[in-house]
C-alpha cells in the first residue's frame, strides 16, 4: 500500500514530478507533472523501473484518461552538455510544471533536490521525496508518462541513427552501445559531456 510522505491538506491541489533519463549517453532527459484526481483511481501505479513496458504503456493511457493534469517537457542532449544533467532535469520539471494547465498548491518531486517552481511570479511549495516514484501515487504517475515518452522519443532517433541500437538500449551504456559509440563516434544527441562520449569525439559522417 501506498503511503503519503508529506502531510497534504485534503483540499490541496498535489502535482507529482518525475524525470526520466539522467542515466543515458543520448537523447534527452524527460520531465513529467501530473495532478491525479481522487474521483477517479488508477491501480497499479508504481515506480516505473517496477512496471514492464507493457504495463507502462498501458498505465499512461489510463494516467492521460483520469489524471486533473498532466504535462510532459524536456531538456535536449545540448542543454544537458551546457548546464550539465542534475540543472537539466530540474529545468525539464519547471517546464513540466509550467504546461499543467492547473496551479498545484503542493509539488512533491522524486528525489532528494526540487527546483524553483514559479507561478506569475509566485514560488510554489515544493518539497522532495525520496524514493517518492513508489511512495508517492501522483509521481508515481509522473515517473510512468516520462518513461514511457522518452522511450518512444528514442526509438524515433533510433530510426535516423540506427548504428547505436537506441531503440533497445534508450541511450543506456549497454556493450552494445559503448562499442557502437567507440567503432563509429558519436552522433548529434549524444551528450558531449558524459565521459565515454567526449572520448570518442563524433562521427566523421556527422560532421
Amino acid at each position: 500500500m501506498q503511503q503519503r510522505l508529506v502531510f497534504v491538506d485534503e483540499k490541496a491541489i498535489v502535482a507529482g514530478v518525475d524525470e526520466a533519463g539522467r542515466g543515458p549517453l543520448a537523447g534527452p532527459v524527460v520531465a513529467a507533472a501530473v495532478i491525479l484526481d481522487d474521483e477517479r483511481p488508477i491501480d497499479g501505479l508504481n515506480d516505473s523501473k517496477l512496471l514492464t513496458e507493457s504495463q507502462r504503456v498501458k498505465l499512461a493511457k489510463v494516467i492521460r484518461q483520469r489524471a486533473r493534469a498532466f504535462a510532459l517537457a524536456l531538456a535536449d542532449p545540448v542543454e544537458i552538455d551546457r548546464i550539465n544533467i542534475l540543472q537539466a532535469s530540474l529545468l525539464a520539471m519547471e517546464r513540466a510544471v509550467s504546461r499543467l494547465g492547473l496551479e498545484p498548491d503542493l509539488i512533491l518531486v522524486d528525489g532528494k533536490q526540487v527546483p524553483r517552481f514559479e507561478n506569475s511570479g509566485r514560488s510554489i511549495e515544493a518539497e522532495p521525496v525520496v524514493r517518492g516514484d513508489k511512495l508517492v501515487p501522483a509521481i508515481s504517475a509522473a515517473s510512468i508518462l516520462a518513461k514511457v515518452c522518452r522511450d518512444r522519443l528514442m526509438r524515433r532517433w533510433h530510426r535516423r541513427y540506427p548504428l547505436y541500437g537506441f531503440d533497445t538500449n534508450k541511450g543506456y551504456p549497454t556493450p552494445r552501445h559503448l562499442a557502437a559509440l567507440s567503432y563509429f563516434g558519436s552522433c548529434p544527441i549524444h551528450r558531449q559531456s558524459f565521459s565515454p562520449v567526449r572520448q570518442v569525439g563524433q562521427a566523421a559522417v556527422y560532421d
